[in-house]
């Protein structure tokens, strides 16, 4: 695998680094510190199968065209994506292998499918997902929540997300509340509470290190090399 990493200086982009070694052909980040290109235009032509994008979600059109020009596949590693930058990805998957997740963990993979399972077996449950990051955290709620959330709407297509909760008016039976705590420097803390009434089940996932992620991008990263044009995500993955 070859691989054009962008995003390089990041706290993520340096854990990938270490990972892929010598199977890291370019580097971009922004800030062009340790001899990084700042820019795709900087970095020049290169011979990559694939580019591994932990940069900033604002960038993703940039990046999706600099993969279309050498012909490569993208591991979009950014979350918190407008419509617009969206429906460039789902765009760019019909001419490339596009790898497009909140989360790249496989854990969070595992629970995503332990939610919809368990939303099948209790249909009238109350749901609410709860998500615990680190202060510097832009968007809310995360990727992954959405993610879960997604999960558990495709046994139950009526659901309606409910964000943070405040004000007067009852709970309605569609609803799954979405709640996002930030705190010091957790990595990332997700849990899904079902409730009947007359028992309760919790699936939780918590992170131990951003070197999960890293881990997880690099999976994905071999995944998608060599495959169709399409639109893959962690499920895809699981098989």
């Amino acid at each position: 695998m070859r691989a054009v990493l962008c995003g390089a200086n990041g706290a993520m982009g340096r854990l990938i680094d270490g990972l892929l070694g010598e199977e890291c052909v370019g580097r971009v980040s922004i800030d062009g510190e340790n001899g990084v290109a700042r820019t795709f235009e900087e970095l020049g032509p290169v011979e990559a199968d694939l580019v591994i994008d932990f940069s900033h979600h604002t960038a993703v059109g940039d990046v999706l065209a600099y993969a279309k020009s050498i012909h490569a596949g993208v591991v979009v590693g950014t979350t918190g994506h407008d419509p617009q930058e969206r429906e460039q990805i789902f765009q760019a998957a019909r001419q490339i292998p596009v790898f497009y997740a909140g989360n790249v963990s496989l854990g969070i993979a595992v629970l995503c499918r332990l939610a919809k399972e368990a939303a099948g077996y209790f249909p009238d449950a109350d749901i609410e997902i709860v998500e615990v990051h680190h202060n510097r955290k832009v968007d809310a709620p995360s990727g992954t929540a959405w993610m879960l959330f997604n999960a558990v709407k495709e046994v139950r297509p009526q659901a309606v997300a409910h964000c943070g909760r405040a004000g007067e008016g009852k709970r309605t039976k569609e609803e799954i509340g979405i709640h996002a705590l930030r705190l010091g420097n957790v990595v990332g803390i997700h849990e899904v509470h079902i409730h009947t009434g007359n028992q309760s089940l919790t699936l939780k996932h918590e992170s131990g290190s951003r070197a999960m992620l890293a881990e997880g991008a690099v999976a994905a990263a071999r995944f998608l090399e060599g495959k169709a044009p399409g639109l893959y995500d962690m499920e895809s993955v699981l098989g």
